[in-house]
């Protein structure tokens, strides 16, 4: 990754200076948003079809049991004497691994058809959780792997977790016993082995240098053996790491959408053209697990779920087509990441669980006011529904009694309600309404229906005796 942070630094460089670039990067607040938005961004294009497919809690499964494959990959670079950090290739490898690894068990378990698949995954993950857990506290209980940023992360400090490059004034300083800059120190040679005192005639002594060896320009900036700093810009390291994966993920759905789209709607027409399905969702959830580990820096294991699954939850009620969720989902994400931290930063609080409050509260919002498929909407047309019922009936009941020997009895105004079994005062409400569609009109005590009353009954009638 530094050769690409260092591409993207050179690019940044044509526009800005070292200094404002290591301003920018070293703000807190603008490099959480802009992580947070990429978070948003690697996180939503995914939840599309993960919400679309009904594998929901399949990104659940995936978060836990990545880290098994993190731990893994972590025990084998320990192994071949490599320095392993989050975004070490080998470890999203592994977390890529162990996302396929707990879908693929989840079918083989599934397919025997003695559990069924949402027990299925509930045997998998826990059980490739556990195992994580367990390889941690055995075999790398010395080394630092904070489980609480894995699990739940801290987007806040993610600009003080970055990498150097430098790019002016970089030569490495070489200090020699004969450099001027050398300093020279005694130390006693059997002092500790005899447990003698320096100062005891029996020390021998030897004469080294303190400060020789070889440094990088950073490292001889702080102990002041060059007179000038080195051109350092900072990144952080989970800048990188996920806007590739946003990217990834943004390509992956540009060049298979009509392969996405039909998969996700109706598989089996997709098996007939060709397209591979199932090799789609492993492609799919591979994303999904790159894109969990991506994420660990910043908002975690567990709160990368409600990413990955509350925007694309809340476009689907907003809107059915697929082109507007991939834009909706975003917006809505972006939106969310932005004002969660805002309030956390106000009322001193988890910015990851301020984040994911803050899309939970705009997911409430449309589900509650969605112009379709929202809860006041639903209700609204609902009553809407009734009332245009409880008017068709009347209506047909005036319709079938006028011009009858029962008309006079059947269509009074004081005892209509008895024959409708309806109460008096929802008579009397429904009587009102369709006297303003001047659909019935009073006359000597007897409700009548007008020509546009008479008219609107026959056009019922005959639409439903021609559907």
């Amino acid at each position: 990754m530094s050769g690409i942070e260092r591409l993207l630094i050179e690019f940044l460089l044509n526009f800005f200076t070292a200094e404002q670039l290591n301003a920018f990067f070293g703000d807190p607040r603008a490099v959480a948003l802009l992580i947070g938005a990429l978070v948003a961004v690697a996180t939503a294009l995914c939840g599309v079809f993960l919400v679309l497919r009904k594998l929901a809690m399949t990104v659940d499964a995936i978060s836990h049991s990545v880290l098994f494959g993190i731990v893994a990959a972590f025990l084998a670079m320990l192994a071949l004497g490599q320095t392993p950090d989050l975004s070490a290739p080998l470890l999203l490898i592994g977390a890529a691994g162990a996302g396929v690894g707990t879908v693929v068990l989840t079918e083989l378990i599934a397919r025997s058809r003695l559990v069924k698949s949402d027990a299925a995954l509930g045997l998998v993950f826990p059980f490739l959780f556990a195992l994580a857990v367990i390889l941690v506290t055995r075999y790398v209980p010395n080394v630092h792997l904070d489980m609480d940023s894995v699990l739940v992360g801290e987007i806040g400090v993610a600009w003080a977790n970055a990498n150097s490059h430098c790019f002016a004034r970089c030569e490495p300083v070489t200090i020699t016993a004969d450099d001027p800059r050398a300093e020279m120190a005694r130390r006693c040679l059997n002092c500790a082995a005899e447990g003698i005192s320096p100062r005891s005639p029996r020390a021998v002594f030897e004469t080294y240098c303190s400060n020789c060896g070889t440094f990088s320009a950073a490292e001889a900036w702080q102990r002041r053996l060059i007179a000038a700093p080195p051109e350092l810009v900072f990144v952080p390291r989970a800048l990188v790491p996920l806007a590739l994966i946003a990217l990834l993920n943004a390509l992956f759905v540009l060049l298979f959408y009509k392969e996405l789209k039909l998969a996700s709607f109706d598989p089996d027409l997709a098996a007939a053209f060709g397209f591979r399905p199932a090799l789609l969702s492993y492609a799919l959830l591979i994303l999904v697990s790159l894109t969990a580990v991506a994420a660990f820096d910043a908002v975690g294991a567990v709160l990368v779920v409600a990413f990955f699954v509350i925007p694309a939850a809340a476009a689907y009620l907003l809107t059915h087509r697929l082109w507007q969720m991939f834009l909706i989902a975003p917006i809505l994400s972006v939106s969310a990441a932005i004002s969660g931290y805002e309030a956390a930063r106000a009322l001193d609080i988890s910015i990851s669980a301020a984040m994911v409050t803050a899309l939970f509260a705009l997911f409430l919002l449309i589900w509650l006011l969605a112009p379709r498929q929202g809860l006041l909407s639903a209700l609204i047309r609902r009553r809407r529904q009734r009332l245009l019922f409880a008017e068709q009936l009347l209506l047909g009941h005036l319709y079938n009694h006028q011009h009858t020997p029962e008309a006079e009895s059947e269509s009074a105004q004081v005892t209509l309600h008895e024959h409708l079994s309806w109460t008096s005062g929802k008579t009397a409400r429904c009587l009102a309404r369709l006297r303003a569609k001047r659909l019935v009109t009073f006359e000597a005590g007897q409700v009548r229906l007008t020509e546009r009353g008479e008219a609107l009954v026959r056009a019922f009638r005959e639409g439903l005796m021609a559907g």
